[in-house]
C-alpha cells in the first residue's frame, strides 16, 4: 500500500444466483481507483464460507481467539486490514441480505472506528431501506457511517454495459469517496494515537 493511500474494501453483499452486485462493485472499484486516495480491493461474499451458526462467545469478548472457520480467513484479513469500507448491497424485502448480516456478525473489532459508505440498488427505493438497517447495525459495532452514498432505483433499466446511465453518478461517487477518504485519514490517525475505548 502506498504511504499516502488507505486500504479500501468494497464488499459485494449479495450471493444470490444472477445477482447484479458484481456489476455495481466493479464500476465503484473503477471510480475509487481513479479517485487516487485508496488502494482498492473487492471482497465478494459469494466466494467466502460464511456459516449462519455462530460460536457461543461473541467476537468482541473473544478477540483474536474467536474460532472462525478456515474458509473465512481471507475475509477476516481483508476487514482487519481495511481503513475504509464501501458496502454494495441490494434490498431484499426492505432490508439487506442474510449473507451480509452473517459476515458482519462473525466480526467486531475489524469494523471499529472505521468509516463505511453504502452503494445500494433495487426497485423504486433503490435499496435505501437496506442502508437504513445497515447504518443501525454498523453503529452498534462502533463504525462511522458516511452521509453521502449512492442509490440506484430500478437498476435493471438504469444501467447499460456495466455503467449507470445517470450522468450525475460519477460526481456523487466522487463526493462519497472524498468524505470516505477524509474519515479514513482522521480515524486511522486516531486509532494509531490511542486505542478506541470500546
Amino acid at each position: 500500500m502506498e504511504k499516502n493511500k488507505h486500504q479500501l474494501a468494497i464488499i459485494v453483499a449479495s450471493v444470490r444466483d444472477g445477482r447484479f452486485g458484481p456489476v455495481v462493485a466493479s464500476w465503484v472499484a473503477e471510480q475509487a481507483g481513479t479517485h487516487g486516495g485508496f488502494d482498492v480491493g473487492v471482497v465478494d461474499l459469494a466466494e467466502v464460507d460464511v456459516p449462519l451458526e455462530l460460536p457461543a462467545a461473541s467476537p468482541k469478548s473473544a478477540g483474536d481467539d474467536y474460532p472462525r472457520p478456515a474458509g473465512m480467513a481471507a475475509l477476516t484479513s481483508a476487514l482487519q486490514d481495511a481503513d475504509a469500507f464501501i458496502v454494495v448491497t441490494p434490498e431484499y424485502n426492505h432490508s439487506y441480505p442474510a449473507s451480509l448480516k452473517a459476515a458482519i456478525d462473525w466480526h467486531f473489532t475489524q469494523w471499529t472506528a472505521k468509516p463505511v459508505a453504502f452503494v445500494s440498488y433495487g426497485g423504486a427505493a433503490g435499496g435505501r431501506h437496506a442502508v437504513l438497517h445497515l447504518e443501525n447495525v454498523l453503529t452498534e459495532l462502533h463504525a462511522v457511517t458516511i452521509r453521502e452514498g449512492l442509490a440506484f432505483p430500478n437498476y435493471f433499466t438504469a444501467w447499460q454495459d456495466g455503467r449507470p446511465l445517470d450522468p450525475g453518478a460519477p460526481g456523487r461517487t466522487k463526493m462519497m469517496l472524498d468524505q470516505l477518504a477524509w474519515w479514513a485519514v482522521a480515524l486511522r490517525a486516531a486509532r494509531h494515537a490511542a486505542p478506541y475505548p470500546a
